[in-house]
């Protein structure tokens, strides 16, 4: 019953005049920023959070939420149609997605990503309204003790997940961590590395920060890359699927909503490694999985519903643990931070209009989405005609007009491209950007609870051990960690025993 009058107030917030428009505005920007070649969702949130910052606080984290799963959706256009994947999680798409293109059934692909983004979205709402709630009851007795050990966890298990060599990924979340101890000390007040600067005094934004590393980063990368040719779209016969085509795919939806919906809730899981799961179980079970690669349009539905189910479910650790479980949330997480809101177990009785909000917000925009997306991919189809050397400098220019736009300050506008020439770099490196993000919002928080529980213990390590909560974290930590290790081993003595046996047959 409590859910229920919850999700009612929710309803109210999320179906007042502005925040309609909020919402739609939200899933609009999205699919257009998404369907840009190699922006993608951090990059589009990222460039697009200084807009929130004059809103209510329930009103830009849906928008926000609305660009996320927008531009998840809208990702999957230039995959199918130009083989272009937007990020990592559409790569997959690209293997039926773009078959499918060059068989004239580019309408159909689209079709199915719609509908099956709307039902693996709409599922995992569904879960998000009936386990926020409960989590974030129980998860309100956690003191800094277990709030340090969980976001150790959580940070770990995104740093061992993350794409990419794992000790680069290491070398990112302490990187991450270090720039956020710049500026003043939380408990004492004392300034840290600020070198005598007056305006790194209040430490680094995540503005700036965020729309260097993701958007200024992204666009030099792209603009290095790639070439200016107008894109070659693919043919679009219709934009819906065949009763034929949902027959085929309606069990492949069904079982990547329920498994988009657990592996978004867990960190570091994301849309990735949901894709790769829900596709991985669909070629196993399909009776035909050498068509897998060529223009299945049941695994095509499988990786797009996962995708879009997980971005979903990835909210359920933010609001209810305080835990962004991936770039685009720890890009959220520091919006409700700067409108002095933390996400964590207090907030659904601190700011009830924001968790619920939030929740039933996502309800409307799947609809939203999916009668915008039908009717109108031949218009966002258009967008990708753009040649890099007009969109490259748009973007900056976007990028530098909503930096200064939130302080009126020149000295974060350099700031965000001397990040930007940062991301560039640590791109053409192969270094993944998401550990530093997240060490970079995670940081502060970690030192906070960290002296909070040395207060508490009055420096004794014991109270890890003395209490039950702190206790369960702390072995689930420490048994991934051993696991991690172990299948390094084995990978590495795999390796070891190849070798060998390649020396002895050259023998």
């Amino acid at each position: 019953m409590e859910i229920l009058d919850g999700l009612l107030s929710g309803l109210s917030v999320a179906f007042s005049p502005m925040n309609l428009l909020f919402v739609a505005l939200g899933v609009t920007l999205g699919t257009v920023f998404g369907l840009l070649p190699g922006i993608g969702p951090t990059a589009a949130v990222a460039l697009l959070l200084p807009l929130t910052f004059t809103m209510e606080p329930a009103s830009g984290v849906i928008m926000l939420a609305g660009i996320y799963y927008g531009s998840m959706y809208g990702g999957r256009i230039p995959a199918i149609l130009m083989r272009l994947p937007g990020d990592s999680s559409s790569v997959l798409t690209t293997l039926d997605g773009y078959p499918l293109t060059q068989q004239g059934r580019a309408g159909a692909a689209l079709g199915i990503t719609a509908i099956g983004s709307f039902l693996g979205g709409t599922v995992a709402i569904i879960g998000l309204t009936i386990l926020a709630p409960t989590l974030a009851r129980y998860a309100s007795v956690f003191a800094p003790p277990e709030l340090f050990l969980l976001m150790t966890f959580g940070l770990l298990m995104i740093v061992l997940i993350a794409s990419g060599n794992v000790v680069k990924s290491i070398i990112m979340a302490l990187f991450g961590i270090l720039i956020a101890t710049i500026g003043m000390d939380p408990i004492t007040g004392t300034s840290r590395l600020t070198f005598g600067s007056y305006e790194l005094s209040a430490g680094i934004g995540i503005i700036p920060l965020a729309i260097g590393l993701f958007g200024i980063g992204e666009v030099l990368n792209n603009m290095a890359s790639g070439d200016n040719r107008r894109q070659s779209i693919g043919k679009m016969n219709g934009v819906m699927p065949t009763w034929a085509d949902w027959v085929v795919s309606r069990m492949a939806i069904l079982r990547a909503s329920i498994l988009g919906f657990f592996i978004g809730v867990l960190p570091g899981g994301g849309g990735t490694v949901s894709s790769v799961f829900a596709y991985g179980v669909e070629k196993k079970l399909s009776k035909n999985p050498e068509k897998f690669g060529k223009g299945a349009i049941d695994g095509l539905a499988a990786t797009e519903t996962a995708d879009n189910a997980s971005s979903n479910s990835a909210f359920v650790p933010l609001l209810t643990l305080g835990v962004p479980p991936n770039p685009v949330l720890a890009l959220i997480f520091g919006a409700l931070l700067l409108q002095n809101i933390t996400p964590g177990p207090q907030l659904v009785n601190e700011h009830p209009d924001v968790f619920y909000g939030v929740i039933a917000s996502m309800y409307i925009g799947n609809i939203i989405l999916l009668l915008l997306n039908l009717p109108m991919i031949r218009v966002f189809v258009s967008i990708l005609r753009i040649p890099q050397s007009l969109l490259g400098p748009l973007v900056i220019l976007i990028a530098i007009c909503g930096v200064y736009a939130v302080a009126n300050s020149m000295f974060d506008v350099l700031l965000m491209m001397v990040f930007g020439l940062l991301g560039f770099i640590l791109r053409r490196f192969a270094f993944d950007l998401t550990p530093l993000i997240l060490g970079f919002i995670l940081g502060p928080m970690l030192e906070v609870e960290w002296r909070r529980t040395m207060i508490m213990s009055g420096g004794s390590m014991d109270i890890f051990m003395e209490r039950t909560g702190s206790l369960i974290i702390l072995l689930l930590l420490l048994t991934t960690v051993l696991l991690v290790a172990f299948n390094a081993m084995k990978r590495r003595r795999s390796l070891m025993h190849r070798v060998r046996n390649i020396a002895s047959e050259e023998m």
